[in-house]
């Protein structure tokens, strides 16, 4: 039989389990829950002292990216940067980093799609 695939982004960890379980119960070929971010790397392993400069570019300070420097000039653009702004109330994506990745038998399908909505979920 056919198989079909849900991407589904969640505010949290505990959204896209609860919907996982409910979801283990049809036919489930694949499944996967990952956190994401929209800047390269691990973060900071390091305190970073901006009066010594020894800092690549203001991305990697105030974001914790691994930039390349061009990039991460660029990344100094976004208003995460400067840390005076949190997306706005309204965003419906803001806070969306956990990735439920889905692959199911085409059959239930529906079903499946059904219940991640019903958990928060923006497919």
């Amino acid at each position: 039989m056919a198989e079909k695939n849900i991407l589904a982004y969640f505010k949290s960890p505990e959204q896209a389990e609860k919907a996982l379980e409910q979801i283990k119960t049809l036919k489930l070929a694949d499944s996967s829950i990952d956190r994401f971010d929209g800047y390269p790397g691990d973060g900071l392993d390091h305190i970073e002292n901006p009066v010594t400069s020894d800092f690549p570019n203001l991305g990697s300070l105030t974001l914790g990216g691994d930039f390349l420097p061009n990039a991460g000039i660029l990344a100094a653009a976004s208003v995460s940067a400067s840390g005076m702004s949190s997306g706005g109330k309204d965003n419906e994506i803001t806070g969306r980093d956990i990735l439920l990745t889905i692959v199911i038998e085409e059959e239930d399908f529906d079903k499946a799609m059904a219940i991640v909505q019903n958990e928060g979920a923006l497919v």
